[in-house]
């Protein structure tokens, strides 16, 4: 399996324990036995799902900082948690060129978003992209 099929697990799996507020390891659990394994990307998928999960509260300020004008709680479910996915890691994994992040982000956007989805989630992403720094990059590797 890819990195991008393990991107999209990662935000399936996100998606469900924002909405649903359930345990991450049993939402994983549920996406292998009803669409399959991740025997090539497991390892990925869990570090982004986790470290996504463990960094929530500054990746949310991140947003929060940016999109001034939307309240994150308001925006909706996917797009907020497909710019988490993307920011954990342009901020925390330095072998994942930001660009690559940003792009991956945009295309599952207009995969699973809405029709501005792709366009906003862009927007928020670039702006961290021009000064990661400010938003605390701290890579884990």
């Amino acid at each position: 399996m890819s990195r991008r099929q393990a991107r999209e697990r990662a935000l399936q799996v996100l998606f469900q324990v924002d909405l649903g507020g359930g345990e991450p390891r049993k939402a994983m659990q549920g996406m292998d036995e009803n669409f399959g394994a991740l025997p090539k990307s497991e390892d990925f998928a869990e570090k982004i799902i986790f470290g996504t999960l463990a960094n929530l509260e500054l990746i949310d300020q991140v947003i929060a900082s940016i999109s001034k004008e939307w309240d994150i709680k308001r925006m909706p479910s996917v797009d907020r948690n497909i710019m988490r996915l993307a920011l954990f890691e342009i901020l925390f994994c330095s072998d994942i060129p930001g660009n690559v992040s940003v792009n991956e982000a945009v295309e599952l956007g207009k995969t699973f978003g809405g029709e501005d989805s792709g366009r906003f989630i862009n927007g928020i992403l670039g702006r961290v992209l021009e000064k990661p720094e400010q938003y605390g990059k701290v890579p884990l590797n």
